[in-house]
């Protein structure tokens, strides 16, 4: 099947979107990544992330290498993406935010770069700012479709949410993409 679209996995840092990149990937859509960030103990099976993207408002171009691919972007750059030239079909990853927070918390431990400068509850109330601002902004723009995934959900009974996310983006491999669940990876529960 011929994409035209540029399917994009979007979320909060921390809500299954580099396991939901792999399943598109393993699905039948290839993945848009430069493999600069390494695997390690917080993502074991890697990042999935592609550097322009952060750039995307200053330097939009290399959109012209995603029709057909998956990328991944955190939430609050789906703001960036030109509004004309594309459709953008978005898996975009909820997951509880107290366990958002409590995964990135211990991420960032994991770095060295423990933060205290938001209390968490304020990180929440800013986390569902932003979310309501990026669903608002993609409702409103026609170029944008999206689909809202449960992390929490598809751990749990991740079949009818596979089954979505391939009639979402035009019929994928769902055998291949219930294989890349592992709920052993869920480690932050809340």
């Amino acid at each position: 099947m011929e994409r035209n679209f540029v399917t994009i996995v979007s979320g909060l840092p921390r809500s299954g979107t580099s396991m939901m990149m792999r399943m598109i990937d393993e699905g039948g859509i290839p993945a848009l990544t430069d493999n600069i960030r390494k695997p390690d103990v917080d993502n074991p099976k890697g990042y999935y992330e592609f550097e322009p993207v952060k750039k995307t408002k200053q330097d939009p171009s290399w959109l012209q290498q995603a029709p057909g691919k998956v990328v991944k972007m955190v939430h609050l750059l789906l703001l960036d993406l030109p509004k004309s030239g594309y459709e953008y079909r978005v898996i975009f990853m909820r997951r509880r935010l107290e366990e958002v927070i409590k995964s990135q918390n211990v991420m960032l431990e994991h770095k060295g770069k423990a933060n205290q400068t938001l209390r968490d509850d304020q990180v929440m109330a800013l986390f569902r700012q932003q979310i309501k601002e990026v669903c608002e902004y993609m409702d409103a723009n026609p170029q944008f479709k999206y689909l809202e995934v449960d992390y929490n959900q598809l751990l749990a009974d991740p079949t009818p949410w596979v089954k979505s996310v391939s009639e979402f983006l035009g019929g994928l491999d769902t055998a291949k993409m219930l294989e890349v669940v592992d709920p052993s990876l869920y480690r932050q529960r809340v």
